[in-house]
């Protein structure tokens, strides 16, 4: 096999065919009206087929002002764990479009943010994504202005742009609500104290479940550590214990945090779920379906706000109405029932 074997062009296609080129590109491209017969056009595929010919994107973009590209920029979820299922669901909507996905890290700097839409703006791509690692309020560079743009995970303080993010007050609600539906009333959260809307969101909807099925707040039934991480839960649940040892669940405000809870409660010889049941948050599959038991936890629907973004940007790419408010979503977190609680 020649490894060097030169690229075919739409001339070789027509020479193989027997007809012109133009007839070639008006096939290849599906052009209306071109009374272009049935046998014409079978032949002209095959011999598209027979020789591996692909049409030059780069040509047909700047032709038609349209690469069929959609750029998404992210400030780390390139390279966390969780950045795999934005980035199928983005790529499976934009592949049932005939799309592309050009994916970009900033590693959270504003200046390498700005320098990457500037070299997607400059590719002529149909719209940018912008994806943040965490839900929170961002202050969107004036680029992604210049074209149809979206948020994911994110959205910005006056909603000029549209964005979808997961809706952790219901979450937390739901996950709360769960633990009431199984008879525990003396309920514990443990939290992270950093200023981020998942915080916020889910503590909230973990004090309205309590509320809604008349069970007091009580504000040392919530510990709070620095981070999201293992340790934030296993000081957390020590600390929640010594002040309520009648305490027979947790809510825990992700799944790393319900794992440094897991190892706090077998030092205490607390079984889970007989003796105190745990629910996490996020469905991080590597911690929570390999913790013994299982952890039952509230799913992050990335996969979905990958294809809605996509999806979205096409829509305003294609769309004549400018006056339209942005769109701002949150989608649902399903819980993931498992055998903690």
């Amino acid at each position: 096999m020649n490894k060097n074997k030169k690229r075919p062009t739409m001339g070789d296609v027509a020479r193989l065919s027997g007809v012109s080129q133009t007839t070639v590109s008006f096939v290849i491209n599906d052009v209306p009206n071109t009374n272009i017969s049935e046998k014409t056009r079978a032949a002209v595929m095959k011999a598209v087929k027979e020789l591996g010919y692909t049409p030059n994107a780069m040509a047909i973009g700047l032709r038609t002002s349209q690469s069929h590209v959609i750029g998404l920029v992210a400030d780390e979820i390139a390279i966390t764990p969780f950045g795999g299922y934005i980035i199928q669901g983005a790529q499976d909507a934009a592949r049932e479009n005939r799309r592309l996905i050009m994916l970009m890290n900033s590693g959270k700097d504003a200046s390498i943010e700005n320098e990457e839409i500037g070299i997607l703006l400059s590719r002529q791509v149909e719209g940018i994504i912008f994806a943040t690692m965490r839900h929170r309020i961002i202050e969107p560079s004036q680029l992604l202005y210049q074209i149809p743009s979206v948020l994911l995970d994110c959205r910005d303080a006056d909603n000029s742009l549209p964005s979808i993010v997961p809706d952790e007050f219901l979450g937390g609600y739901q996950a709360t609500e769960a633990l009431l539906k199984k008879g525990h009333r003396c309920i514990g959260m443990i939290n992270t104290s950093e200023n981020v809307p998942s915080a916020h969101l889910r503590e909230n909807g973990f004090r309205q479940a309590l509320t809604d099925h008349g069970t007091p707040v009580d504000d040392n039934l919530i510990a709070y550590g620095n981070d999201g991480n293992a340790k934030t839960g296993y000081d957390g649940a020590k600390t929640l214990f010594s002040r309520y040892e009648q305490m027979t669940a947790l809510f825990c405000f992700n799944d790393r945090v319900a794992m440094g809870a897991y190892d706090a409660l077998r030092l205490m010889q607390k079984r889970i779920p007989e003796d105190v049941a745990v629910i996490g948050f996020d469905n991080y599959e590597i911690i929570a379906a390999n913790l013994y038991p299982e952890l039952t936890t509230m799913h992050l629907p990335l996969y979905e706000m990958g294809r809605w973004a996509v999806e979205k940007v096409l829509q305003i790419a294609q769309s004549t109405g400018e006056n339209e408010s942005p769109q701002q979503v949150t989608i649902p977190c399903p819980l993931v029932m498992r055998n903690s609680i």
